[in-house]
């Protein structure tokens, strides 16, 4: 599936980026051809105002002729002076044909100053052969009365043998191109897709765990029910402690649905609209007399180190007291009757630092990379009633709250758990 959607997403880049360089491409060569046209006309031009620059108009028995020095007159047609030039005619006022070298021009002229593209056959080698001519046809005046029109034509071959080489060199730019975008695309995709394969992989570990440790307590209910129906003539007491079971297993299995909820609706950051300035002096000490926490440390020395000044930050009260109290809750579990459990509370880097510290049995090194991970659960001493989402919850409600959390842990020393979260 991953992979269907790297191609899809590389395919997409390539087309894209390939449209963009193929118009880009067209732009180019037509700039080329239309500098290189350019270039041709202003020789062609040029060329044209040579031939016209001597021209002299003469009046020969009452009637005025036009004498070219380059132009031979009609009916003579020598080699062109000029390689570049094709053919060369000159027309009166009238547009009627008088002189010319080179081909067979038309016997007519239309009347306009332009440039034209022209294709003709040539049949002076050994077979015709189409080539294609860039033509002028220029109104001569002198003395400023129109005499006549000039009209010339060059070969555009050197221009076409040009723009080949332009369009090679563009083609060969433009595949080189769409190969490192292939490269390009594949990997970008699979770094596009590669937030969404994480997620996908937590939503089936997610999935999986939350199977297993819902299976155990709906089995422990079950077993314990049909037991009952099973033993319909067992003693009260016996039936009191297996609806007591019955409870607990309940209790347990709602606790972890309700944390299951917790993980699948909070996500990302909280809104600012829902965070209101808190004193978490007060938020601190209101959960370290709490009746929960109490019970938890009810065979421990629970200590708190809280400022005597206000430390004020915006937060979202309910949700902070429950990532303190899992972290709690969590020293307490695993430090033996009679430690200590400490809080504390102070700022540092305009960052009020919340700590919770135990002398415990520790983490391995091994696994404090993992302890906050879904369902991850330490193996030594570790209680029926944990389901290894507590730390996890911790985590995503102090990021949540831009902050972060961290441990530092010794095996048989104990830990310390700290939050960080911006004032």
């Amino acid at each position: 599936m991953f992979n269907r959607s790297r191609r899809n997403l590389a395919h997409w880049f390539i087309l894209s980026m390939g449209g963009i360089l193929l118009l880009f491409s067209g732009i180019l060569y037509y700039r080329e051809a239309v500098q290189q046209l350019d270039v041709i006309d202003l020789m062609l031009y040029k060329k044209a105002r040579v031939i016209t620059g001597n021209v002299q108009l003469k009046v020969y028995q009452g009637q005025k002729r036009v004498f070219l020095k380059h132009l031979p007159v009609l009916g003579i047609n020598p080699p062109p002076t000029d390689s570049e030039i094709v053919y060369a005619r000159w027309y009166d006022t009238g547009g009627n044909l008088k002189r010319y070298f080179g081909q067979l021009p038309q016997k007519k002229l239309n009347k306009t100053f332009e440039f034209a593209t022209l294709q003709v056959t040539d049949n002076s080698g050994a077979s015709p052969q189409d080539i294609w001519l860039r033509e002028i046809t220029l109104p001569v005046q002198y003395q400023g009365e129109l005499i006549g029109y000039l009209q010339m034509a060059m070969p555009l071959t050197r221009a076409h043998e040009s723009l080949n080489k332009f369009l090679l060199l563009l083609i060969s730019t433009v595949l080189i191109a769409l190969g490192v975008t292939s490269v390009t695309g594949w990997f970008l995709g699979g770094l596009a897709m590669q937030p969404i394969r994480l997620s996908y992989q937590q939503l089936e570990r997610f999935t999986a765990h939350a199977s297993h440790e819902l299976r155990t307590p709906l089995a422990a209910i079950l077993s314990n029910a049909q037991v009952g129906l099973l033993a319909p003539m067992e003693d009260s007491t016996s039936k009191h402690l297996r609806l007591e079971k019955v409870t607990e297993v309940a209790k347990s299995m709602n606790t972890l649905i309700g944390n299951l909820l917790f993980l699948a609706r909070r996500s990302g950051h909280l809104n600012p609209e829902f965070l209101k300035e808190v004193d978490l002096n007060d938020l601190l000490r209101e959960i370290i007399n709490s009746p929960a926490v109490k019970t938890a440390a009810e065979h421990l020395n629970l200590n708190s180190n809280l400022p005597k000044y206000a430390v004020v930050g915006r937060v979202d009260a309910e949700l902070l007291s429950q990532a303190v109290m899992n972290l709690i809750a969590n020293a307490c579990k695993y430090t033996p009757a009679g430690g200590v459990v400490e809080l504390r509370l102070f700022i540092k880097s305009n960052q009020a630092v919340i700590q919770v510290e135990d002398n415990g049995i520790g983490i391995a090194a091994a696994d404090l990379p993992h302890i906050f991970e879904q369902f991850y659960r330490v193996e030594q001493k570790t209680s029926a009633n944990s389901f290894g989402l507590g730390l996890a919850i911790a985590q995503q409600i102090i990021e949540a709250h831009s902050g972060h959390i961290s441990v530092k842990s010794e095996l048989g020393k104990g830990s310390m758990f700290q939050i960080k979260l911006p004032l």
